[in-house]
């Protein structure tokens, strides 16, 4: 019911024919796109959540090896965001190659059983699904930006973020379920995100609707490799491009984060799933809030002070810090990160995109980023390795404040206060 008469306000409006015109409201479109990302979130965030632990535990692999495959897990989808942000814009389909994205992804989860403790098997796997999340975020995240108005975009990734995390915040719920009636038999966690994430994909087919360019922006920004890599002549662009490049070096994964609390406070493995629950919780109170004040305080801003709230996380996780002292202050800062910087960034790059090249625009962003993470987990884990948790985490505080002093003084005080 609320997607119908949301889409009816859609076409009365004029956002169902060329993009929005006027006013502030939530698409149809846009709760359409959120709730296909609640469902594939809970395929994916099932896998995610038991990953880290069924590679170190499970299969006995080092702590440096699982920093090369967590790594490629965010940099594999490097070249492939750039391409399909560009086949997206150049062919108009952003549904289409979101779509096959979606599909990439939940096929993926089959392969998990077949190969075993193979690294280079299970290494080519999660390749697969981050390819599938490579090629679906830069259409997936232009078609919420193309369905909303510019001063709305922060509210919209807010609602798609709130939405996506809701199953984020199931997945590991249900993965852990899973494993309390079924022991360490990490096969059935797979076979049920498969499942989930094909009716992600059938939701994605079914109610989303693509968002046309509007035939003068199209004639006057005709997409191709040449036109995208002409974005960078823009200089807030670049900027932001540059900074959240640099902040991603510096950001520790997730899979990290969970690690370092598993080893400090001696979690057991079965608990493990339900560590994520605290990030995504708080994300999932926070997520429209950021997205609204971001609105009016300015995207750029707040993307860098929800920096301030990682380097609170990795001030727990060197410190002292033990028990409930440690667990719940740590995950609730994390969360508070991602619900300032995740989709904010979205939003402040988006805006300012012209429609026909909003894919790639964004594809040019979110490589830089993805870039930036698959160094910072190769080296973190090498850092580990060497040095030890704690080190590793003072090593990668002392970069994040570099990382952000430097992102002040690229983008600067004033162009802060700007969407």
């Amino acid at each position: 019911m609320y997607l119908s008469s949301s889409r009816s306000q859609d076409t009365a409006t004029g956002i169902g024919r060329t993009g929005p015109r006027t006013g502030a409201a939530i698409t149809g479109n846009v709760i359409a796109l959120g709730l296909v990302s609640l469902v594939t979130d809970i395929s994916s965030e099932m896998v995610t959540a038991v990953m880290p632990v069924y590679l170190v535990a499970g299969l006995g692999l080092s702590i440096l090896q699982f920093g090369f495959l967590d790594g490629l897990y965010s940099g594999v989808t490097v070249f492939l965001r750039l391409a399909g942000g560009h086949i997206a814009d150049r062919f108009a389909a952003r549904k289409t190659v979101a779509a096959t994205g979606y599909g990439l992804s939940a096929v993926s989860k089959l392969g998990f059983p077949a190969v075993g403790a193979s690294v280079p098997g299970i290494g080519t796997l999660l390749a697969v699904d981050r390819a599938g999340k490579g090629l679906r975020t830069a259409p997936r995240d232009a078609l919420i930006s193309l369905s909303s108005t510019p001063e709305a975009q922060g509210r919209a990734f807010g609602v798609h973020r709130a939405l996506d995390t809701v199953g984020a915040f199931t997945g590991p719920l249900i993965a852990f379920m899973i494993l309390s009636a079924v022991a360490t038999a990490y096969d059935a966690v797979f076979v049920v995100s498969f499942c989930v994430g094909m009716v992600g994909l059938l939701m994605m087919v079914l109610f989303v609707r693509d968002r046309p360019t509007p035939a003068g922006e199209s004639a006057r920004t005709a997409a191709s490799w040449r036109a995208g890599a002409r974005l960078l002549r823009d200089a807030p662009f670049r900027r932001l491009c540059l900074c959240a490049a640099l902040l991603g070096v510096a950001t520790v994964s997730d899979a990290f984060v969970y690690l370092v609390l598993q080893r400090k406070l001696d979690i057991a493995a079965h608990w493990f799933p339900l560590l994520p629950l605290g990030t995504t919780g708080t994300y999932l109170l926070l997520a429209i809030p950021a997205g609204r004040l971001a609105d009016r305080w300015g995207r750029r801003r707040m993307f860098l002070a929800g920096h301030a709230a990682l380097g609170g996380v990795y001030m727990l996780l060197a410190g002292p810090f033990d028990g409930l002292a440690l667990l719940v202050p740590t995950l609730m800062l994390h969360g508070v990160f991602y619900a300032m910087t995740d989709g904010v960034l979205m939003a402040a790059a988006g805006a300012g995109l012209p429609p026909a090249l909003r894919t790639s625009g964004l594809a040019v962003l979110q490589t830089g980023q993805a870039a930036g993470r698959f160094v910072s987990s190769v080296a973190f884990g090498a850092a580990w390795t060497r040095w030890g948790p704690e080190r590793a985490v003072v090593w990668s505080g002392a970069a994040l404040a570099c990382a952000v002093a430097v992102s002040l003084v690229v983008m600067g005080g004033a162009r802060l206060r700007g969407r």
